[in-house]
């Protein structure tokens, strides 16, 4: 987990920025200076809440933070398949039609199975990266501004693509929590 960037807000008000060791310890002194406004903190790249262990001294906080991270640590087994290629077996349910023709091609099913899945990542990479922009903008909105003027109509403007009508609902947010909005929106539209 160190190595992700996370986001912190006491309230409306943006607490710390930059990498989880720093957010926690700033997180961390804040509550122990009394901060009265709820805390919450956010993967800043995907938006989803992040739940931290901050009892205990700074030491005791970087080592929690370390061990969700070890950097060596082998891959962890997952069941049948192919562990050291990174193969993981699951269940595929298809028609009967679908399993003749993939057992007809070269390689079985399988290997057309992934062909078929890194053709159809590759063709929608750009329409994905705006799915996925949108999403994080979105979470981290209905945490931090659910309750702010406009915000449906915000919400509505950011699934519809509409990036001006976006700015112009959210202009009136607290500050913090507008600039962290159109930092994860600047990929959705």
């Amino acid at each position: 987990m160190m190595n992700i960037s996370l986001i912190a807000f006491a309230g409306s008000r943006r607490l710390a920025k930059g990498e989880a060791l720093a957010v926690a310890l700033a997180v961390k002194d804040a509550q122990d200076a009394g901060e009265e406004a709820p805390i919450l903190i956010f993967d800043s790249t995907t938006g989803r809440p992040v739940d931290l262990d901050l009892r205990g001294t700074p030491d005791d906080i970087r080592a929690r933070l370390e061990e969700d991270d070890p950097p060596d640590a082998p891959p962890k087994q997952r069941g049948p398949g192919r562990p050291k290629l990174g193969v993981v077996a699951r269940e595929v349910t298809l028609l009967p039609r679908h399993w003749e023709w993939l057992s007809s091609q070269p390689g079985g099913a399988s290997v057309m199975l992934r062909k078929l899945v890194d053709e159809a990542r590759r063709s929608s990479e750009a329409q994905d990266r705006i799915r996925e922009a949108r999403e994080a903008t979105y979470r981290f909105m209905v945490a931090t501004a659910g309750n702010e003027t406009d915000f449906e109509e915000a919400s509505r403007a950011l699934f519809a693509g509409e990036a001006a009508r976006f700015a112009a609902f959210v202009e009136l947010w607290p500050e913090d929590i507008r600039e962290q909005v159109m930092e994860l929106a600047e990929g959705a539209f």
